[in-house]
């Protein structure tokens, strides 16, 4: 072991000993390989024969906006077919005439749409899927676009939806064949999953009704009324999916078979397109805390407890996986883990 890599482990070790969550996979590479990874902790605590494994599967919870939406879009705006800075009203019949038909593209990939924060779809819509998507698609905007950098999963929900339109294939069928199946990522896939894949994912949180910790099933509930696949969440996958995907950003040559996003997205994606408003953002993409500007690390982090990191001027990717909804919805202490984790790996 690197000292480093020593260090990592003491580091997510601590984090099993605090009950920050029930175990924990990692890995930190270049674009060559993985240069080093581990496990610690168990899938489930009530189980402690089971423990983390790399080939442990996870709810990845927001990487999906990564994963299945920012592949999407980019493979769109790889083949011409959505312009970043058209108003969707000219782009989408279905926002047209709404206030949504102001917002562009890059507007919502940046996160400074001015659409309404709140995201418990249920409460606002109700229960039926047509009357979510006319609900999300047609309401107010709380300020005008471009005011303000203010995270919303509607963002993602959005341009999920907007893929579809354009594409005309559902959001798991586009990501599936123009990011996933190209890029060798056989272990991802929306959930629900299948009884067998079920039994290697590590568990979430507490499902008051049936009492049990959703295993194979999405965390999040509005994914869940949506049937599992969205732009907001929805995604699974494992820790060698993800290196192969990060190695595809540092360095495109290291697949044999291109995605529908190529080099010229990625470049555009991991540049700060917020100006100075604060925080600054890329497209989906967001510099990790306390990041050197000349070097920026990109993160992306999905509340279950997993998070993809990337720096393009070092040449290296990290990535972490833990199921912390297990025990709490708190930010602490997974966030102060993560940012000793991000450290450690680029160091």
């Amino acid at each position: 072991m690197t000292p480093s890599t020593d260090r990592i482990h003491q580091l997510l070790d601590a984090g099993v000993r605090d009950r920050a969550y029930p175990g924990a996979v990692w890995a930190h590479g270049n674009a060559a390989g993985t240069l080093a990874s581990g496990a610690v902790g168990l899938l489930d605590p009530r189980r402690p024969e089971a423990v983390m494994g790399p080939d442990t599967i996870f709810d990845v919870a927001s990487l999906t906006k990564i994963l299945a939406v920012w592949s999407a879009i980019g493979a769109l705006w790889t083949d011409d077919l959505l312009p970043l800075d058209e108003p969707l009203g000219g782009l989408w019949p279905e926002v047209d005439g709404h206030p949504l038909s102001r917002v562009t593209a890059r507007n919502l990939l940046t996160h400074t749409a001015g659409v309404p924060l709140r995201a418990q779809l249920k409460h606002l819509y109700g229960t039926d899927p047509a009357t979510i998507r006319t609900g999300v698609l047609h309401e107010a905007l709380h300020r005008p676009p471009g005011q303000a950098v203010e995270y919303t999963d509607r963002a993602a929900l959005i341009l999920g939806y907007l893929a579809e339109h354009l594409s005309g294939q559902a959001l798991d069928q586009i990501a599936q064949t123009r990011a996933w199946g190209p890029l060798g990522m056989t272990g991802t896939r929306f959930g629900p999953l299948p009884t067998d894949l079920a039994a290697r994912s590590a568990p979430t949180e507490l499902d008051r009704g049936t009492g049990t910790h959703l295993k194979g099933t999405v965390h999040d509930f509005s994914a869940r009324l949506l049937g599992g696949v969205c732009g907001i969440s929805g995604v699974f996958s494992v820790l060698d999916d993800l290196a192969v995907f990060l190695r595809y950003l540092l360095d495109p040559a290291t697949v044999p078979h291109r995605p529908g996003f190529g080099p010229e997205w990625i470049e555009e994606s991991l540049r700060v397109h917020t100006g100075s408003i604060e925080p600054v953002r890329g497209l989906f993409w967001h510099p990790a805390p306390g990041a050197d500007p000349a070097e920026r690390t990109w993160v992306h982090y999905g509340f279950t407890g997993t998070g993809m990191l990337l720096s393009p001027k070092l040449g290296t990717w990290a990535v972490l996986l833990t199921n912390k909804v297990y025990f709490t919805r708190d930010r602490e202490p997974l966030t102060s883990i993560r940012n000793s984790f991000c450290e450690l790996a680029f160091s």
